[in-house]
């Protein structure tokens, strides 16, 4: 009897606690998943999870329908059954006027409706076989003259879905279908975390919820490169995925759940089917906007874009509004979706062909169509890059026509298999340079053949190169390269390099387009009177450039190297050269194998500087350069452990009263010395001007040496 007793108990204490366990987790997933703003940490939440696992694992019978562990289903059906839809599940009429118009003329049908019927109850009224029916006293008021009250909401890309809860518990999930008939899809639909097992609040004991899976556009990249991932390491038939619509649509319709949970869905509501007892537009609801606000107190994620809008004009603000935000979404549209907010107005209203005459989609242009490649081009942007371009038949996509489309990079097209002759998805959206989302290969012509990147710069004909671990191909003619001549320019210019004060971007324009400078060397044969000749150019600015020109031949080998724009050489690597060599010609001549023995060089680096030194057209432009003048001291290289601030770390702070911080740091890097960004207990110095700030507290703080400038200079001078 004692054990039986105590059998009791331990079941009365896991029932208890399971539905505590239960509460807590479908509120956090609710906090997590609909409201963005988690109130417990990860750890936690498995934690309590792994606990209700083991119950539900040593109490078969609390497991639920609603426990968050129902989630994570691991059966793989043998097919989907048909679901035979309690009231309809009708399609939206599409406007496909995407101006104004379209919107004002929805508004139009909706009150020439009511006057038609306001005009048949008058000839019933004039009969008198018939009894007159007459409208409400909204219709009235509209036909009145009173603006038609709408909510407006966005139009998502994704899969309708039926959602029937019995006693507040999810029971089924179905799929349009046929709008009659759709196809159980239950076990998908639990996986996705937005969707409430069991509902908040006081729910009808039978409550249908309609709405729209998506899949977000930061999950459907990620799960394209897992896929990529997965093809590079070797796994077969592993494709990526063309749109998120597609992707949802079709891990809901698979009969492994697994597929669900691993392509991240997402859930919107805007909608009810059936609902008992209380029927929809009884007193619990009067319009769609209570609809929707009941909704979001049940657990369902609605779109924070609905709003509500009177008559025509604000249903015109609202679609160019979202139009105007629609590339800045996380999930993909395609248009708008007004719908008259009254439910004694929607009753009266009706529906047409099986389509409610009380709403209507609203679209915007579309963002895929097809069309053909009639040649793949590969073109060099500013930084050297190699872009293959697929050169289309015109069309019409996104509100404009186009005609080419970014191919992005060899191994991105070589994974979409494009071609010339193909009939490929074309996409645009808003200002995105339009790409090619996917091929029709079925309809390839015969003889096509894959695309290769050219061995070759198409501008300059030096290397193209891909360097290890990298999608794109490079020119590696940087110094000569007409493509890259005004990055190359700025970049020489540019503070941190030969600091050549005055020669900005409207200028570099000036003279590239111009004609004026077609390799770096022509800005240092620039005069005075052709400067003062170009645009926007005062006598004085163009003095002030020639002296700032001039100034700028005495330099240093560390800021040379870094002016030339190598590829992965910043400023410390740039530094890191010269003292190493000491000489330019010794970095020039240098293999690959003597680089790597540059501290912080590594193979790819070593390969980069390798190549574009063994370019003529680079040795060339360096060479031009010397002969203009420019200059810096050189030597052997000093050993690192002589400089005398070897192996100190300074940290600089407030105005110096000579020193520029840009300078002070120079002087103390080529005194061996590392300058850092902030203060630890690794700091030597801090170096303390003008208005020093929170670097100065932290260094007494840690009883870090403070100096300032003459201090400074004392210690470089190697007099401390």
């Amino acid at each position: 009897m004692e054990y039986a007793q105590g059998a009791m108990n331990d079941e009365v204490k896991a029932t208890r606690r399971a539905a505590e366990l239960r509460a807590v987790l479908n509120r956090a997933a609710h906090q997590y998943y609909t409201l963005d703003a988690p109130d417990i940490p990860d750890a936690e939440y498995d934690r309590l999870f792994q606990e209700l696992q083991a119950l539900e694992a040593a109490h078969p019978g609390l497991c639920t329908p609603d426990s968050p562990t129902q989630r994570v289903g691991g059966v793989v059906l043998d097919g989907l059954k048909p679901v035979r839809h309690a009231l309809p599940m009708l399609s939206i009429r599409t406007e496909t006027d995407t101006t104004a118009a379209g919107a004002r003329k929805f508004d139009e049908q909706v009150r020439n409706f009511l006057a038609g019927e306001q005009r048949r109850t008058e000839l019933k009224a004039s009969d008198p076989r018939h009894r007159a029916a007459p409208l409400p006293e909204e219709a009235l008021a509209v036909l009145g003259g009173a603006p038609i009250a709408y909510v407006a909401e966005p139009k998502f890309d994704g899969l309708a879905i039926n959602l029937r809860y019995e006693h507040g518990v999810l029971m089924q999930a179905a799929t349009r279908g046929d709008g009659e008939t759709g196809e159980d899809v239950t076990h998908n639909i639990r996986a996705i975390g937005q969707i409430p097992l069991r509902l908040a609040g006081d729910a009808p004991p039978v409550l249908e919820v309609r709405g729209e899976v998506y899949m977000r556009r930061d999950d459907f990249e990620a799960l394209n490169e897992r896929q990529r991932a997965k093809t590079a390491a070797g796994a077969k038939n592993e494709k990526t995925f063309i749109n998120p619509r597609n992707t949802a649509a079709g891990a809901v319709r698979q009969l492994d759940p697994v597929t669900a949970r691993e392509r991240r869905l997402s859930f919107f509501a805007y909608g009810l089917g059936e609902v008992t007892p209380a029927a929809q537009g009884s007193p619990r609801w009067s319009s769609h906007w209570d609809v929707l606000q009941a909704l979001k107190s049940w657990g369902f994620p609605v779109s924070a874009l609905a709003r509500r809008a009177l008559g025509a004009p604000e249903l015109i603000a609202f679609h160019e509004d979202v139009a105007g935000q629609r590339d800045q979404l996380p999930f993909d549209i395609d248009g708008v979706v007004y719908k008259v907010d009254s439910l004694v107005l929607q009753r009266e209203l009706g529906f047409a062909t099986r389509q409610p005459r009380w709403a209507v989609a609203h679209k915007y242009p579309a963002q895929e169509q097809l069309t053909t490649v009639q040649a793949i081009d590969v073109q060099v942007g500013r930084t050297g890059k190699l872009t293959p371009v697929a050169k289309l038949a015109p069309v019409f996509v996104g509100g404009v026509t186009v005609t080419n489309a970014t191919l992005h990079n060899e191994l991105e097209a070589r994974r979409k298999d494009v071609r010339v002759g193909d009939t490929v998805i074309v996409r645009r959206a808003g200002d995105v340079i339009p790409e090619v989302v996917g091929v029709l290969p079925e309809r390839r012509p015969p003889g096509a053949e894959p695309f290769a990147m050219p061995a070759h710069c198409p501008v300059c004909g030096s290397d193209a190169v891909r360097e290890e671990g990298e999608a794109d191909h490079r020119c590696t003619g940087g110094l000569f390269c007409p493509a890259q001549r005004k990055q190359a320019l700025l970049h020489f210019a540019s503070r941190r390099a030969m600091d050549i004060e005055g020669l900005g971007d409207k200028l570099v324009e000036q003279l590239v387009d111009g004609g004026i400078v077609r390799a770096l060397p022509d800005v240092y044969r620039l005069g005075f009177v052709a400067l003062a000749a170009l645009d926007r150019m005062a006598e004085k600015s163009a003095r002030n450039l020639v002296d700032a020109l001039q100034k700028s031949k005495q330099t240093t080998l560390a800021r040379f190297l870094y002016a030339l724009g190598i590829r992965h050489v910043g400023e410390t690597t740039a530094k890191d050269l010269a003292r190493h060599f000491g000489t330019l010609d010794g970095v020039m001549a240098a293999g690959v194998d003597p680089l790597l023995q540059v501290p912080d060089v590594g193979p790819v680096v070593a390969e980069s500087i390798h190549t574009f030194f063994a370019q003529p057209h680079n040795r060339e432009v360096v060479e031009q350069l010397r002969a203009v003048g420019i200059h810096w001291p050189e030597g052997p290289p000093a050993p690192a452990a002589l400089l005398p601030l070897a192996g100190k770390t300074f940290v600089l702070t407030g105005t110096l009263p000579t020193l520029g911080r840009d300078e002070a740091k120079d002087l103390l890097e080529a005194a061996g010395a590392k300058v850092s960004g902030s203060v630890s207990r690794k700091t030597h110095y801090v170096v303390a001007g003008e208005e020093a700030g929170s670097k100065l507290d932290k260094a007494r703080e840690l009883g870090v040496p403070v100096i300032d400038e003459a201090q400074l200079r004392a210690l470089l001078a190697g007099a401390a």
